[in-house]
């Protein structure tokens, strides 16, 4: 495994509960890329984050993470792990009743956090990454589609992750917002961060073109 390789698996088997979803997966990511993950809806996409992420089990083939040994990883270590991850869903997954800058100090609060003035501060400087500097004090309901999508990346992005898995992070929104948070999610990659995003929005492979890997036959094929 090189220096850069920052997601490995090889010859790794996913299942969920006994229902093998796909077999045979040989993927290798790189600091800094920017990889699409496509396929149907059921085509395992979603299980083979989950397996990065550790929250399926990997129980066949071996799994490198960050660092973190997939096969091996113990469940005191999967919020190590997960601190070097950032993750964001379709339907944003945002604490409704609270303020932007909330929903990103329970995440921090839960990864250890705990002087207030650095949370205050890593807060600000999230946010003025994804162009949300003067929205901290906001609800998060008051918020348009693409600025609740914009705070999920900020919230992917406190704890400053080597890793952005992105599950169909578009799928909710108008083609001009979604390119605004595709410009977003390259932005990041270019600072030296590995993206995952799986999709079905084949549109914007044009304008934003990266290497493709595609979940078909239980199998995950480069495109």
């Amino acid at each position: 495994m090189s220096l850069d390789t920052i997601i490995e698996l090889e010859n790794i088997a996913i299942f969920q509960r006994e229902i093998l979803v796909l077999s045979d997966v040989n993927i290798r990511v790189e600091k800094g890329e920017f990889v699409y993950l496509i396929g149907k809806t059921g085509s395992g996409k979603s299980s083979l984050l989950q397996t990065i992420y550790a929250d399926l089990p990997l129980k066949q083939g071996t799994g490198n993470v960050a660092g973190f040994s997939l096969q091996s990883i113990k469940n005191k270590e999967i919020p190590f792990l997960r601190r070097k991850l950032g993750i964001v869903f379709q339907d944003f997954q945002l604490l409704t009743d609270r303020s932007v800058a909330e929903n990103l100090h329970f995440v921090m609060k839960s990864t250890g956090w705990k002087d207030k003035k650095k949370m205050e501060q890593r807060t600000q400087d999230v946010l003025e990454k994804v162009g949300l500097g003067t929205k901290g004090f906001k609800l998060t309901h008051q918020l348009s589609g693409g600025e609740q999508q914009r705070v999920a990346i900020a919230r992917a992005l406190v704890n400053d992750p080597e890793i952005i898995l992105a599950d169909e992070p578009t799928g909710n929104l108008d083609p001009e917002t979604s390119r605004g948070i595709m410009k977003l999610l390259f932005d990041i990659s270019q600072t030296g961060r590995a993206v995952l995003m799986a999709t079905h929005n084949y549109s914007l492979f044009n304008e934003f073109p990266a290497r493709t890997l595609k979940c078909e036959n239980g199998k995950v094929i480069t495109q």
